[in-house]
């Protein structure tokens, strides 16, 4: 079978999945940063901050002057494989031979599968027109080879396509840098004149060999296909999966208990043996008349612990309807959590957050009242607020930074509320405010505390933060916004202190 691959090449990855996940940033100038050498670099920009002048690998100030609205976020280490792997996944419907192609691209042996799609032309469509679907600038090339197949998706404007055997003629008019070489080589074929690949083929290997080393060597034969190149494949998440058909269609509470326990008995085992626990779980439970209910729990932490998931699972048996039976029940874990230490272990020795019995406590109530009832969060690193605390994602997080010293509100709003403020002195904390109505007299007051605004985030007015105790005994967090002296000064009220 001749083989054949598909090369992606995605022009602004990782700002467009960020842009994907926070739609308002669609059509914003925005850039991912990083320190490098003390000074801000822009590590990806994205299509509406290329357009104004932002590029990849420019300082952040100096972009700045050419984009005054230039919005700068962190960038996050490992965040390009990661957005890779996903949408490697997902394209294993397309092929089974999947491979990253870091930084910014993917490689697709498609030997034998394009003719499902009715031909290379149709299939690469619509694998493209998917991606691009989805939010990301994609583009894709097909060739005879791994090499020929990279160099035209990121450097070709044309014929995406390459025919059995073209690969020379397809990758002459393309600069040198679609051999995929390192900077000190390209550098070397700049100087020496050499714009394009074609005059590279036609000179002797001894003298490229002599001249540049084996590498350039390679990257030719490769690109031709003189020599194989075996990109290695990703592997798909091992599904977690269990069946159970019934002899008998069960239709009783007790039937529907004893298929799950059998169920989970079997799963728990394999994710013992892997050193895995449930983080979710699905019952498909498949009805005699060709019908399909299902339920689903989530636990705090992960467990194979088999008494505690039938536990969860017997709050939902209430919302399965059996009607005239069930026939085949299927039990899914579709998301997992790796588990250092044996659980066992765990229930006699764990203390605190790391206790399973207060795992297990939570997850009873999250299936009582909702899952996203119960909430845990950790400090981020920020100064401002509103910024300054995330959502964990389970009680094994960790804080990455520590919990700011000075005192904060326990109830924080989400957007500050505007008060009427009094106060005898306009630098002064106030000496009574009005809040949706109600006057407040103000007994006490310490303050305050002044807090800028991060300005590679956003740009606007500082906060004095006063805590101030009213004649009832609450205490409240408000701050003005602006100095005390300017005309649009304006007093907020943001959080609750017990």
């Amino acid at each position: 079978m001749q083989k054949r691959f598909m090369a992606i090449w995605f022009g602004h990855l990782l700002t467009d999945g960020l842009a994907r996940r926070r739609p308002e940033l669609k059509d914003v100038p925005f850039v991912l940063v990083a320190p490098v050498k003390n000074k801000i670099i822009i590590t990806a920009a994205s299509a509406a901050a290329e357009k104004e002048g932002a590029f990849t690998g420019m300082a952040v100030a100096d972009a700045r002057s050419a984009v005054p609205d230039l919005l700068a976020i962190d960038a996050v280490s490992g965040q390009a494989a990661n957005l890779l792997r996903l949408i490697g996944l997902g394209c294993i419907r397309y092929t089974p031979i999947v491979s990253l192609n870091l930084p910014d691209g993917l490689m697709l042996d498609i030997s034998g599968c394009a003719h499902l799609w009715g031909g290379e032309r149709e299939y690469l469509k619509e694998i493209v027109l998917k991606l691009r679907a989805a939010g990301f600038d994609a583009r894709a090339a097909i060739a005879d080879t791994v090499g020929a197949a990279w160099a035209v998706a990121r450097y070709a404007a044309r014929r995406p396509i390459i025919g059995s055997g073209e690969q020379a003629s397809a990758i002459a008019g393309l600069p040198p840098a679609a051999l995929r070489l390192p900077p000190e080589i390209l550098e070397k074929l700049q100087k020496l004149g050499f714009r394009n690949i074609g005059p590279l083929l036609d000179i002797a290997p001894q003298s490229l060999r002599r001249r540049f080393g084996t590498n350039l060597l390679l990257r030719i034969d490769q690109a031709l296909g003189r020599v194989d190149e075996y990109p290695e494949a990703l592997v798909p998440p091992v599904p977690y999966t269990e069946r159970l058909p019934s002899l008998e269609p069960i239709r009783t509470v007790p039937g529907i208990e004893i298929a799950i326990e059998k169920l989970l008995e079997m799963l728990c085992l394999r994710l013992q043996s892997d050193g895995l626990g449930i983080r979710k779980a699905i019952l498909k439970c498949h009805r005699i008349d060709g019908r399909k209910v299902q339920v689903g729990i989530t636990t705090t932490k992960g467990s194979h612990s088999v008494s505690h998931l039938l536990r969860l699972f017997r709050l939902q048996i209430d919302k399965i309807e059996p009607a005239l039976g069930i026939e085949l029940f299927i039990m899914e874990a579709t998301r997992t959590e790796e588990m250092d230490v044996v659980q066992e272990q765990l229930w006699a020795e764990a203390k605190g957050l790391g206790d399973t019995s207060l795992a297990e406590l939570l997850d009873r109530i999250a299936g009582k009242v909702g899952a996203n009832v119960i909430q845990r969060f950790l400090p981020a690193e920020s100064h401002w607020p509103e910024r300054s605390i995330k959502l964990a994602v389970s009680l094994d997080e960790q804080p990455q930074t520590a919990w700011s010293a000075l005192p904060r509100p326990i109830r924080l709003l989400n957007q500050p509320e505007t008060i009427e403020v009094m106060a005898l002195v306009p630098d002064h904390p106030p000496k009574l405010f009005v809040h949706k109505g109600k006057r407040h007299t103000i007994a006490k007051a310490d303050g305050p505390e002044r807090i800028g605004r991060e300005w590679w985030q956003d740009s606007g007015q500082h906060r004095d933060y006063y805590i101030v105790e009213d004649s009832e005994g609450c205490r409240y967090w408000v701050f003005r916004s602006g100095h005390y002296d300017g005309g649009d000064a304006q007093w907020y009220l943001h959080g609750y202190f017990a």
